[in-house]
């Protein structure tokens, strides 16, 4: 936070920008498998997509032995603007009470109030071979 008379108590944009980058040029090249020191690795489209705040995600329930393999495809997929405004994937159980293999990977729409653009999502995944343990959920950022 900055503290100076123009700007007092306002986020470094700056710095958090450089940490965000820093964060994606590092998710770019890591295998979920391989991962350990962060809970989730994330990709985004090319060109920006921003969401709504009615946004929603798709959410695919994996384990460790596929995930790498589904991983890259949904990646590509998202970072060619085929999936929604950002994917990520988990490198560890969501809680405690998971099988220590369990992984989740989720797809992020714009907008959950827009059927068509979950649906297109929806019918990218498929064409991905991603039609089973799928399920929609609406998020709040």
């Amino acid at each position: 936070m900055n503290d100076d008379k123009t700007g007092k108590n306002q986020p470094d944009l700056d710095l958090i920008g450089m940490v965000q980058r820093a964060r994606m040029a590092h998710d770019a090249a890591a295998k979920p498998s391989d991962v350990s020191a962060v809970y989730w690795i994330e990709c985004k489209p090319r060109v920006e997509v921003t969401p709504t705040p009615r946004a929603g995600e798709w959410v695919i329930e994996t384990d460790v032995s596929a995930v790498d393999a589904l991983w890259a495809r949904i990646k590509q997929a998202t970072e060619d603007g085929r999936l929604g405004y950002k994917s990520k994937v988990s490198t560890a159980p969501r809680g405690r009470d998971q099988p220590l293999t369990q992984r989740v990977i989720v797809v992020r729409t714009v907008d959950a109030d827009n059927a068509a653009d979950v649906a297109r999502v929806q019918a990218a995944l498929a064409a991905l071979g991603v039609s089973d343990g799928l399920r929609y959920v609406r998020i709040s950022e």
